[in-house]
């Protein structure tokens, strides 16, 4: 088994966080969003992971090496491709061809769940899917009464299925998922300017592939700023009863109302912190309360009460009651 991660995106919807961090590496719970992502994927495919191959854009050296600690630390190869044009996703994925062989799953960077299920690998794809209300944002399929995907359509105008796909995908056979990207490139086959995964999706169902769908109980979006704070809180509940709380951090007249992440080196002093708080390493929290909320790797708060906030890496925020959204490196008083 293979994983595919495209992550090559700007992430701008996730300014000011995602100006010196790609979105994929924001933390979660103590984790970069990507990691979890991956250890979920080992947890519920049932064998073993070889090799994850990452698609970047141009993140440097130190981000690399950090993708690459994430695939060996679930036992498998890491490998480091690149997508220098924003073109879709069929050409994100088939900028890592040479891993599309065998047994795949791709995985789009931008999505976490609920690895409450076993992967169904008797099936020429699965490809998951969540019911929701509004699914114009996202491509949809349509199945019939044997469970068997019928159509794809990538951001319909029109309501055509309320079954999302939420950007996670196996296919059984992987040399054939290449020919059909290849296919679309060759014959430059776009649509809305970009070429679509799910355009190679139908060639392959018109050609006899069966795909049915995989549902998950839950979908956790890192799209902007109040789901990743709210995809925080989902993921510490979950992980509540592991242990979040480093023993280095130093509490000096300080209450931690769990679940809450706390990173080494953190200094927490006449402050109230929590619930679904997580704070980063070496960071700073002094006659605070803060609740439901992400502070990042050596941030300083002092004399302040936030909600619903991030507060990026080595940012300073002295100040009062206040929902914040603080980029790296910010001084705020």
């Amino acid at each position: 088994m293979k994983i595919i991660v495209p992550m090559a995106g700007m992430g701008k919807r996730m300014r000011p966080h995602t100006l010196t961090v790609p979105k994929p590496l924001l933390p979660i719970a103590g984790k970069p969003i990507v990691q979890l992502l991956v250890e979920d994927i080992k947890k519920v495919c049932g064998e073993q992971v070889e090799e994850v191959a990452f698609v970047i854009g141009d993140f440097g050296k130190e981000t690399e090496q950090t993708l690459m600690d994430i695939a060996s630390a679930i036992g498998a190869k890491g490998s480091i491709y690149y997508q220098h044009e924003a073109l879709g996703t069929a050409h994100a994925i088939l900028c890592a061809q040479e891993v599309l062989n065998g047994k795949v799953v791709v995985a789009f960077a931008d999505t976490l769940f609920s690895p409450d299920f076993t992967m169904d690998h008797s099936h020429d794809g699965v490809i998951w899917v969540k019911k929701i209300e509004d699914p114009s944002a996202f491509g949809v399929v349509n199945v019939d009464e044997n469970n068997v995907i019928t159509d794809f359509v990538e951001k319909p105008k029109h309501f055509v299925s309320d079954l999302a796909i939420i950007g996670i995908y196996y296919f059984k056979d992987g040399n054939n998922l290449r020919e059909e990207l290849q296919y679309l490139i060759d014959k430059n086959i776009m649509e809305k300017g970009e070429y679509q995964l799910t355009n190679a999706l139908e060639n392959m169902k018109s050609k006899g592939a069966r795909f049915v769908p995989g549902k998950v109980s839950e979908w956790l979006d890192c799209g902007n700023k109040d789901a990743t704070v709210n995809t925080n809180q989902r993921i510490l509940i979950r992980k509540q009863n592991e242990s979040l709380i480093d023993p280095s951090h130093l509490n000096r007249n300080s209450v931690v109302i769990p679940p809450c992440y706390i990173g080494p080196g953190v200094e927490l002093i006449n402050s109230v912190i929590g619930p679904h708080v997580s704070i980063g390493s070496h960071s700073k929290i002094e006659n605070a309360v803060i609740s439901n909320s992400i502070v990042q790797s050596h941030a300083t708060i002092k004399n302040a009460v936030i909600d619903n906030s991030m507060v990026s890496n080595f940012a300073q925020y002295h100040g009062q009651k206040k929902e914040l959204s603080i980029g790296d490196y910010s001084v705020q008083q």
